[in-house]
């Protein structure tokens, strides 16, 4: 039985929803004295509605815009005193690995980011949350689950029931879900290189609005495109259209660097299984003759491939797959003169027809197409020769708008002893990332989820030979009591995050590997903390003269752990995260020496040091050097420390902390 409301209507709510419904434009959202977001009224916008002349107004610019975006771009640029801290014991190969897992609030990680990997980055790939009234709130400083924020926004009292129906249209603002987005879109934006890329996972309930934020962030010049994923299972929920697509938009970097320097094309998905049918036919049969060529012609007729990809169906003298393609000139103009010079048939030494509108090239392509017997002539002048397009060497196509995969990773998942609810399937991410990231470069996913990035990286390297890293990160977002994923004993999404790209990583290097991959399944842990160092280190000028005693040392109480200063250093000078670190005990004090000679870092956070430690040090002439203030043994060692780096090795940057 249905409750009594208990309480009088809302008539403003009303008049609201009633205007919306004869001028939807004229409804936006603001925030109102308690800085809540809520429907308002654009009364300059609906006076013009009711107008037959221009109202005056505030002045008309096209842009998006939105209640606390100010406050959003203010939040990303603000300074941050955290740090990273490293935990080896979840980590997988902490000394030899270059990959990162991140466990924090992204909007962090992508601040504490900014100095190493600045411009290094050549791919992000981030599934956001969708906003669709049942996902996380995301905030600037954590994340709320759907319980806390029903009782925030009065939908839940603090037993529990409901105050307000329809949750779906009540607090869900798009405001919040843009402010939440256009910092992180901002920071992550200088991490990419100039060749670099971003794909973002989307639903239709905010694709609309992403795509205006992405085009500010990026600018509108270097939209690459959209593609629309058709998942092949149609949401069950549906009010109006049954949507069975996800939408990933795709932004460079820079369009012109991308353009030049990427070969954004995607393998072809059956090539390498034509090309090894063939291989196969041609060994059974003994030689390339009519009958493999029958028997192949034959095969490739039965499959459920592509129209493009059957026309691969012819075999040459060599054994190479190949198709025929018309030379003529594409476009409904005439091509320019010297493309109707006719060709000869090497047979009959007789002119051979010239399409009505001309060859497709130029007669200098003509003459090398030639030279390297690709194109085909007929039995005698009278046939219009074609273009040989071999398989092998057309393996790759361009990007199409539409990508067909309606998998999902439930059994893959299964496999690896896993749950978690709608992982994004790795064989989608594998098919993305092979269209630009390449070789060593680096793979961004800041809200990594069950870290589908992380294993598609591994298995593209295991079946390229590449050596991509990945960085990811990922909240410790509680999961919840009711899932199988807790009951299991992960008691947050980054502890199935970590264990996945474990397990993950183990059943890659049990499948066939390529010889050239490094076999890299290892991660890095580092966790977002506050920082090592104590207040003072960052206001000196506020500490009171009762206080010196207190603040002679700038790291806080319980936080000298050599490796956690190690890494806050690292991260504020903008080392590597992923170099490798030996440790060394050297005159009785622990030594850090970060890469290989010349060292990229050396640090030593050790009290007691004297003037023979610093002086061998010296003579390794690192990059930098850092040492703790307080750390020395005299003043006079401290005040000596420039002067003898100055004459053993004056290139290396000397600090402190």
């Amino acid at each position: 039985m249905d409750k009594l409301k208990m309480h009088s209507p809302d008539l403003t709510d009303k008049n609201i929803i009633k205007i919306s419904d004869l001028f939807p434009n004229c409804v936006s959202e603001a925030a109102d004295e308690n800085g809540k977001l809520r429907l308002a009224i654009d009364f300059d916008q609906l006076r013009q509605e009711l107008s037959d002349s221009i109202v005056e107004g505030p002045q008309e610019r096209y842009r998006l815009d939105w209640p606390g975006k100010r406050e959003a771009l203010l939040t990303a640029n603000a300074p941050i005193a955290k740090t990273l801290r490293p935990c080896r014991k979840e980590s997988v190969d902490f000394d030899t690995t270059k990959n990162l897992f991140i466990e924090g609030d992204n909007l962090d990680a992508l601040k504490l980011l900014q100095e190493t990997y600045l411009g290094e980055i050549k791919m992000i790939y981030i599934d956001p949350p969708y906003n669709t009234g049942n996902d996380f709130v995301y905030d600037d400083d954590f994340a709320e689950n759907p319980e806390e924020f029903l009782r925030r926004s009065n939908q839940k009292d603090e037993d529990g029931g409901r105050l307000v129906a329809n949750a779906d249209s009540n607090g869900r603002f798009h405001s919040d879900w843009l402010s939440m987005m256009y910092g992180r879109l901002k920071l992550a934006k200088s991490l990419l290189c100039e060749d670099g890329a971003i794909f973002v996972h989307i639903d239709e309930n905010e694709y609309p609005n992403l795509e205006k934020l992405l085009s500010e962030v990026f600018g509108e010049k270097n939209d690459v495109g959209t593609i629309v994923w058709d998942k092949r299972n149609p949401k069950g929920d549906a009010k109006g259209v049954a949507q069975q697509h996800e939408l990933i938009s795709i932004y460079a970097r820079d369009i012109t660097t991308f353009k030049e320097k990427v070969d954004f094309r995607r393998l072809k998905d059956n090539a390498e299984i034509i090309l090894q049918k063939a291989a196969e036919v041609i060994k059974r049969a003994g030689s390339v003759n009519e009958s493999s060529r029958e028997v192949f012609k034959k095969w490739m007729s039965k499959q459920a491939f592509s129209g493009g990809e059957k026309a691969y169906n012819l075999l040459d003298s060599q054994g190479k797959v190949y198709r025929l393609v018309s030379m003529a000139w594409p476009n409904k103009k005439l091509a320019p003169d010297d493309y109707f010079i006719p060709l000869k048939h090497p047979m009959t030494g007789k002119e051979c027809p010239v399409p009505a509108r001309g060859w497709r090239n130029p007669p200098s392509t003509m003459k090398d197409l030639l030279s390297d017997g690709l194109i085909l002539f007929g039995p005698d002048e009278t046939t219009q020769p074609q273009r040989k397009y071999l398989l092998l060497e057309n393996t790759k196509e361009n990007v199409p708008s539409l990508l067909y995969y309606g998998g999902s990773d439930d059994a893959l998942l299964e496999e690896l002893d896993l749950v978690f609810d709608n992982p994004k399937p790795t064989k989608v991410a594998r098919k993305l990332m092979e269209t630009i990231a390449t070789g060593n470069d680096i793979v961004l996913d800041f809200f990594a989820g069950s870290a589908t990035a992380a294993h598609a990286v591994m298995q593209l390297n295991a079946q390229d030979g590449g050596n991509r890293k990945f960085i990811m990160v990922q909240l410790p977002e509680e999961t919840d009591e009711k899932t199988l994923a807790f009951k299991a004993g992960y008691k947050t999404i980054a502890e199935i995050s970590k264990e996945r790209i474990r397990r993950a990583g183990k059943k890659t290097l049990e499948g066939e590997c390529h010889e050239e991959w490094n076999k890299d399944i290892g991660f890095r842990v580092l966790k977002i903390d506050t920082s090592n160092m104590a207040d003072v280190y960052y206001t000196p000028e506020a500490t009171k003269q009762d206080d010196l005693l207190a603040a002679v040392d700038n790291i806080k109480p319980g936080r000298d752990n050599p490796e956690d200063l190690l890494f806050q250093v690292l991260v504020d000078w903008g080392v590597d995260l992923t170099l490798p670190i030996r440790k060394e005990t050297i005159q009785g004090k622990t030594v850090f020496f970060i890469n290989h000679e010349p060292y990229d870092l050396i640090a030593c956070f050790d009290k007691g040091i004297t003037e023979e430690l610093v002086k061998e040090l010296a003579t390794h002439k690192p990059v930098r050097v850092v040492f703790r203030d307080n750390g020395f043994v005299s003043d006079a060692v401290k005040i000596n420390v420039d002067q003898i780096f100055r004459q053993l090795s004056p290139a290396t940057d000397v600090k402190s902390i």
